[in-house]
């Protein structure tokens, strides 16, 4: 089951507070990011966050789930609801993630 689009939208805008949010759709799904770099994932209309530590102790409730079969685990964040919550957790989430790579041409 793909996502719907006014769910993905819903999340893009409740994590806004953390920058410039994007989705694309890939495999059926949306990669979400924040200025230019993916955080995440929302498949089958769940939120999925890329695991750090420094995010770990941040979360309400740790449950990692891995968002499609064959993937590895992420943090599957069910409430998404608060729109500062989900703003801090992506904004620490990118501080913690690498920087993007450049893309070849």
């Amino acid at each position: 089951m793909a996502s719907r689009t006014d769910f993905v939208q819903f999340v893009a805008e409740q994590c806004d507070g953390a920058g410039e949010i994007t989705a694309r759709k890939m495999f059926g799904d949306y990669g979400i990011y924040c200025d230019g770099k993916i955080f995440g994932l929302i498949c089958d209309d769940r939120f999925y966050l890329k695991p750090t530590e420094a995010v770990r102790p941040l979360l309400r409730t740790v449950e990692m789930r891995p968002p499609y079969d064959g993937a590895k685990d992420y943090f599957y964040i069910a409430d998404v609801d608060d729109r500062d919550y989900l703003s801090m957790l992506v904004r620490e989430t990118c501080k913690a993630l690498p920087a993007s790579k450049p893309k070849k041409r």
